[in-house]
């Protein structure tokens, strides 16, 4: 179910994508009909500590078969650690070689470009590295057990049903379900509504505990912005200075009993 739904997001993302792309003034479709993408541009030199780990992954596979991925890559960073620096200064030469000949061949690829295909390969690559950036952080909101958002009720009613809907194609089967649940009664949507309602709560409750972690493990940039935060804290303010103020009807009562009084 998880990757039916999956793929059907990536095959509207891939259209989505496909439209946008097309709608930069068709600059980009001109730089694909000269052949030229960013696949084309020349790739960055890797580091000293990388052409190390490159080198030597194979020979540290084979003396560690039993260890996992991470385990190999950390005995690996270890290693690199305590190489001396003559050794390691072997691999910025060679760092060094590669970066001069990059240079060269950027400026040779970029000098083969019109204005218009420039432009078009440069929004290709932002795209590229926010969607990478993008990618990385979710990994690693995944890693620290974030919890997952609440799911609506259509969420529910469709994981509940999609291998018994019609539909020869996942996105059939999503049709179908979609106009199956505009068709159901209010009573009828009640129960997956009433459980979306509880997801919510789970959601609320989890995420404080996981706030309250990430703040103790110094992450408070993964926990709700600033903003978010302000904005609560505000509306709580504003809340408790509503409660504390005084109603008309007690400020008319004091007067007339200072009154009284005077």
């Amino acid at each position: 179910m998880a990757a039916a739904l999956a793929l059907l997001g990536r095959a509207a993302g891939l259209v989505s994508g496909a439209q946008r792309f097309l709608r930069v003034g068709g600059s980009a479709e001109k730089g694909l009909s000269r052949g030229i993408s960013s696949d084309e541009r020349p790739k960055r030199p890797l580091t000293a500590y990388f052409r190390f780990l490159k080198e030597n992954h194979s020979a540290f596979r084979q003396k560690n078969p039993e260890v996992t991925n991470m385990e190999l890559i950390k005995k690996i960073a270890d290693a690199w650690k305590e190489l001396p620096a003559s050794q390691k200064q072997v691999y910025e030469a060679s760092r060094q070689t590669d970066w001069q000949r990059y240079k060269e061949q950027l400026a040779a690829y970029k000098a083969q470009l019109t204005p218009a295909q420039a432009v078009a390969l440069k929004e290709e690559r932002r795209k590229q590295l926010a969607k990478r950036r993008s990618f990385r952080a979710k990994r690693e909101l995944t890693m620290l057990g974030k919890p997952k958002r609440p799911r609506t009720g259509f969420n529910i009613f469709v994981s509940e049903n999609f291998q018994e809907s019609e539909g020869i194609s996942p996105a059939a089967k999503l049709k179908q379900l979609f106009d199956t649940w505009r068709k159901l009664s209010s009573s009828q949507k009640q129960p997956y509504l009433q459980l979306a309602e509880d997801d919510k709560v789970r959601y609320v409750n989890e995420m404080k505990s996981w706030e309250a972690k990430m703040v103790e493990l110094g992450r408070e940039d993964l926990i709700r912005s600033g903003t978010q935060m302000s904005k609560m804290k505000t509306a709580e303010t504003a809340k408790k200075a509503e409660t504390a103020k005084p109603s008309s009807h007690e400020r008319k009562a004091k007067l007339k009993l200072k009154k009284s009084e005077e």
